[in-house]
Formats: C-alpha cells, sequence, structure tokens
C-alpha cells in the first residue's frame, strides 16, 4: 500500500457496527411489541426483567410530558449527531484510533436504532428493566445499551489520550 493510499484509509470501516446493532435493537423492539402488551412484566431474574414502556422523551423520560415537540426534536438530533459521527469517523485516521472509532460508531448505532422508533411510532420502545427491591433503573434498550457503551469507549478514549499527552510532556522536559 502506498503512502498515499495510507494517508487517504479513514476510520469508517467501524461502520460495520451500525447494521447488525440497528438490527438487533429493532427485532427486539418488534419482539417486545407483538408478544407483550403496554406495561406487561416478565421478571426473568430478581434483578432483571422485561417491560414494555414507551419513552416520548430522552433517557430518564426526559421531556417525556413535553406535548409532542420533542419527538422531532430527538429526530433531528439524532439525525445531526449521526452525521457529525460520520464526517469525524471520515476524518480519522485508520491505525490507532480504534476505541474512539467504535465508540462513535456505537453512539451512531444507538442513535439510529431510537431515531426509527421516533419516527415510526412517536416514542421510543424501551423494554429491558434493572432493579434491586424496590429501586428500579429506568427501562432502556438495546440502543440504549449501544449508545452507553460507546460514551464509555469515548471518555476512555479521552482517558488514555490525556494520559498519553502527560506522558509525552513529562518525556519532552
Amino acid at each position: 500500500m502506498s503512502n498515499q493510499t495510507a494517508a487517504r484509509e479513514t476510520a469508517t470501516h467501524w461502520l460495520w457496527l451500525v447494521p447488525p446493532i440497528v438490527m438487533a435493537d429493532q427485532l427486539s423492539k418488534w419482539l417486545i411489541a407483538e408478544y407483550l402488551e403496554l406495561f406487561s412484566r416478565i421478571e426473568l431474574l430478581s434483578f432483571l426483567g422485561i417491560t414494555r414502556l414507551h419513552n416520548t422523551g430522552a433517557a430518564f423520560s426526559f421531556l417525556a410530558d413535553a406535548g409532542g415537540w420533542q419527538r422531532w426534536f430527538f429526530v433531528l438530533l439524532g439525525v445531526g449527531v449521526t452525521g457529525m459521527i460520520l464526517v469525524w469517523l471520515r476524518k480519522l485516521p485508520s491505525q490507532g484510533q480504534g476505541i474512539l472509532a467504535a465508540g462513535l460508531a456505537l453512539v451512531a448505532a444507538g442513535a439510529l436504532g431510537n431515531v426509527i422508533d421516533r419516527v415510526w411510532h412517536g416514542y421510543v420502545l424501551d423494554f429491558i428493566s434493572v432493579h434491586y427491591g424496590d429501586w428500579y433503573f429506568p427501562a432502556f434498550n438495546i440502543a440504549d445499551i449501544a449508545i452507553s457503551i460507546g460514551a464509555g469507549l469515548l471518555i476512555l478514549d479521552a482517558v488514555l489520550e490525556y494520559r498519553r499527552s502527560k506522558t509525552g510532556m513529562s518525556e519532552s522536559k
């Protein structure tokens, strides 16, 4: 491979993560919608269950009671974030940026999964319920898991980059 070809390669190959995650997210939501009534609950383990919920807001039902405008706001936000991630991945070199690129691709996959729900249904279908006794974490879905893992990878990349820069500064003194 020539130096020119290597210089043009970008981290967009990490986008392979997007289709299987979006497909798993949409398939799982379809199954829940097909077989569970709204608010129905199936207890799987003492701390884990499946409960069909419709979230018109964002994370933790933020703005869920805002009157409807939030649907298209969150659609535009999801599409915008995904577009920015695509641009970022096109500018990111393919070598040495795997954690950052994987994190970005996971966030894009999760955003797209939830955007599809908002466009088709007007809400996001959440169904994974984690709890301890009477304490319940807000329900979530596979798209939310992808976003959370992606955000974690972005934080990890930032911490590692900070450590590399600190090491580089101490070595240059």
